[in-house]
């Protein structure tokens, strides 16, 4: 699967501009943290802006996102993009052993916290959102309660990356695409 079918396949389940931007944002964390490792920031790149593809359609707990790997199987994805998409979900109980599916884990909630905290400034742009700020609004239980902070923790440890360090680079990587994103 090319970036194109990847994207014909989201725009194809996927409606809800929140959830497109997602997408958008953790396409951009995997390819950059690809070019960190030195890994192939094409398919990790396709990864993020598939990852949550099916979860308008379903997005029970039971179904997501299950459904999307059948759907995936059935486009004839590599199996290591399917286990990496499943292992981004805690819930489906599959194991993050590569590098690729820990980045993924790593990088999703973390991209929804940060567009949420970009969401609340004034301006509503990534270009002022700090790591000082994330880490603030990571304490304050009320704010984005969907987001689990605990999540965005164990992706930084499980990537051997301090918690700012993995921060700060997710909030670039989102920088660079800031006007796709609309903050």
């Amino acid at each position: 699967m090319n970036r194109e079918e990847a994207w014909h396949l989201l725009s194809e389940y996927t409606n809800k501009d929140g959830l497109i931007k997602h997408a958008l944002a953790v396409e951009a964390a995997m390819k950059a943290y690809a070019i960190k490792f030195n890994e192939n920031e094409d398919i990790w790149g396709i990864i993020g802006l598939i990852h949550d593809f099916d979860y308008e359609k379903y997005p029970d707990l039971n179904d997501h996102p299950f459904k999307g790997a059948e759907i995936l199987r059935s486009h004839q994805v590599p199996d290591d993009w399917i286990q990496a998409i499943l292992g981004h979900a805690s819930h489906s109980g599959v194991p993050r052993k590569t590098l690729m599916a820990k980045t993924l884990f790593a990088v999703d909630e973390l991209c929804g916290f940060i567009m949420a905290v970009a969401y609340v400034r004034p301006s509503r742009k990534l270009a002022e959102v700090e790591v000082k700020s994330v880490k603030k609004k990571m304490k304050d239980k009320a704010f984005a309660r969907q987001v689990n902070r605990e999540e965005i923790r164990e992706g930084a440890v499980a990537l051997g990356i301090p918690l700012d360090e993995h921060i700060d680079f997710v909030i670039k990587a989102m920088q660079a695409i800031s006007d796709k994103l609309g903050l």
